[in-house]
């Protein structure tokens, strides 16, 4: 049973995609929110296992409310829904932590594979979305380091793993906890969409 969390301040909406889950026997909608305030505060037990987020929320942008909710669920997926196809808001989603980005227009068309994919391992995306991505990479213009996308504090602990340091080291040179650098170790993998330490320094060899 795939369990999911629905942020999403337009009701009508809202229910639409609560109905289309009901009808499917693999998921269970285990909350709703309507406010990124409202979901900060109370989403947790059960742990969804993917949460689909409106980008455009009142208070709280759905942007922030990924973040913050990424480092308490680090294993639960995100997956955007929105209006918005502008490339700046798609890389900010991403860097915040979600995996998919959903265009409203076609979330009928698309959730049910789009939640069945994220689960999977996969990275959905409306076929619009996708293509600006693409488009991105296919710009002509002075190459972006992979590493771009980490914080200064992930960027140090890669350094630190491609010097092959143990992650006991790493704890001890940085002064912080284990526990805050396997939390460190996991953003770094999914930001470079990576699995280890050795597909790491394979993908950063050209870059």
């Amino acid at each position: 049973m795939i369990k999911v969390a629905i942020i999403e301040d337009d009701i009508e909406l809202r229910t639409l995609v609560s109905d289309l889950l009901s009808h499917e026997s693999d998921f269970s909608v285990v909350a709703e929110f309507g406010d990124a305030e409202s979901a900060i505060s109370e989403l947790g037990q059960p742990v969804p296992d993917v949460v689909l987020v409106d980008i455009n929320l009142p208070g709280q942008s759905g942007i922030d409310c990924v973040r913050h909710l990424k480092l308490r669920l680090p294993g639960t997926q995100f997956v955007m829904v929105t209006m918005y196809e502008d490339t700046e808001r798609i890389f900010r989603a991403l860097e915040a932590g979600a995996t998919g980005y959903l265009l409203k227009r076609s979330v009928a068309d698309e959730l049910i594979g789009a939640l069945r994919d994220v689960h999977a391992g996969g990275s959905p995306m409306s076929g619009l979305i996708a293509r600006k991505v693409v488009q991105c990479f296919h710009v002509e213009s002075p190459r972006v380091s992979p590493t771009a996308i980490l914080s200064d504090r992930e960027k140090q602990v890669l350094d630190l793993l491609l010097e092959g340091y143990l992650y006991k080291e790493i704890s001890d040179r940085m002064n912080c906890g284990m526990g805050t650098i396997n939390t460190y170790v996991r953003r770094i993998y999914e930001k470079l969409h990576v699995h280890s330490r050795k597909e790491a320094i394979e993908m950063l060899k050209g870059g």
